[in-house]
């Protein structure tokens, strides 16, 4: 049997819940015995396989029309889903611009912020549009597996992947529902 594909990918988000898949250390290196992971912002391989993969996972909020892109696409390459860290499984700290206007939240991100000189919001053809409001992953796609936490830690992660890989419905309660 080969090894299963794996492909990740972040929409509106730190990058901390890549952070912490790296912190999977050595366990990573078996992992890899297991899994190929065919896509990743941390690599050169960008976009999942047309041919799809058995697991993709997503970080971050879907913000933007290129973010809900991405989130479908990955949705319709992938068998199981996973959405890595609050900001995919509940919207996290990018849903706080719900609570204004769009036209407030980018006035006040790109004029007003106090490290900003001669600011403007920025208007190009080439940006990525903004939604109405910032969603979960859930919000937009099917998701099988959600793993909340900010970021999760490595040890969820390797528990969710690890089950996955044994064949089992992954169960995230308790100890791997707190970080330290």
């Amino acid at each position: 049997m080969g090894k299963v594909l794996v492909a990740t990918d972040w929409l509106a988000a730190c990058a901390g819940c890549h952070m912490s898949l790296l912190d999977l250390d050595e366990r990573l290196v078996g992992l890899l015995e297991k899994i190929q992971i065919t896509s990743s912002p941390i690599t050169d391989l960008k976009h999942p396989p047309k041919e799809g993969v058995t697991v993709g996972i997503l970080t971050g909020a879907v913000n933007n029309t290129s973010n809900e892109e991405v989130a479908r696409q990955m949705r319709e390459r992938c068998q199981v889903l996973i959405a890595l860290g609050d900001c995919a499984v509940f919207g996290g700290i990018v849903t706080m611009r719900n609570f204004c206007s769009m036209r407030e939240a980018l006035h006040r991100a790109y004029v007003e912020c106090e490290t900003v000189v001669d600011g403007k919001v920025p208007a190009s053809p080439e940006l990525s549009r903004l939604l109405p409001t910032a969603l979960a992953v859930n919000q937009v796609v099917k998701v099988d597996v959600h793993l909340p936490g900010c970021p999760p830690s490595a040890d969820a992660i390797f528990h969710v992947l690890s089950e996955l890989l044994a064949g089992r419905v992954p169960e995230v309660k308790g100890e791997y529902l707190k970080y330290d």
